[in-house]
């Protein structure tokens, strides 16, 4: 649908599907097939030259969100990975770039916690309770309430949690990243709450899901 869109002109982000034949080869086999990663390189390479950004770049970072595209509708069943690309550097050339600090670290600490629920595992309340702790013991009513200085530091802890619960750093490197959320979101497929909804709508198992990785 996204594709059949671009295509009649209609003004949509740029991006591109990797595949429900990837899907069902990385189901049964563990792996991707040979070729893709040069296809998805040069695919996000395009992309980032369509918005005039480069995935990566200290100075102008092409952030992109990866999500699920199945044959037929399943809201809500696979995981989602938003702002993908931001990290310690390239979150300051979202900073300069908009001039906004407070939306660069507010929109970070949202990636961490996304990316660390859905790829690495680390429970998504575990990052709430940080935050309202936090609001707690300075008073804030709204998220819209906490400063860019604060974000900073809620990313800290952010980090922190993450490191603690998986025994490693937040991933600083954008294309380790975007493996990550491209192997979730296929892996989401097969998730507990995926099989039930496709069982009760009557949607074959062998059909998989797409990626759709599109500019933010």
């Amino acid at each position: 649908n996204l594709a059949e869109m671009a295509s009649l002109g209609l003004p949509l982000p740029p991006g591109f599907t990797i595949t429900t034949e990837v899907c069902t080869a990385f189901s049964s086999a563990g792996t991707y097939p040979e070729g893709m990663a040069a296809q998805v390189e040069a695919a996000l390479g395009h992309v980032g030259q369509l918005v005039g950004c480069r995935f990566g770049d200290a100075a102008n970072p092409l952030l992109v969100s990866v999500r699920s595209g199945a044959r037929a509708s399943m809201p809500g069943m696979m995981d989602t990975v938003l702002n993908l690309g931001l990290n310690d550097i390239t979150v300051e050339g979202l900073a300069a770039k908009s001039g906004d600090r407070r939306f660069a670290y507010d929109s970070y600490r949202r990636f961490i916690s996304m990316y660390s629920d859905v790829v690495l595992g680390v429970d998504h309340d575990e990052f709430e309770d940080i935050l309202g702790n936090h609001k707690d013991e300075k008073n804030h009513a709204l998220d819209t309430a906490v400063t860019a200085g604060e974000w900073l530091g809620i990313i800290a802890r952010y980090k922190a949690l993450v490191e603690e619960q998986t025994g490693s750093p937040f991933p600083q490197d954008v294309n380790e990243q975007l493996w990550g959320a491209i192997g979730a979101v296929f892996k989401s497929w097969n998730s507990p709450r995926a099989i039930t909804y496709r069982k009760l709508n009557d949607i074959p198992e062998d059909w998989g899901t797409a990626v759709n990785v599109q500019a933010m």
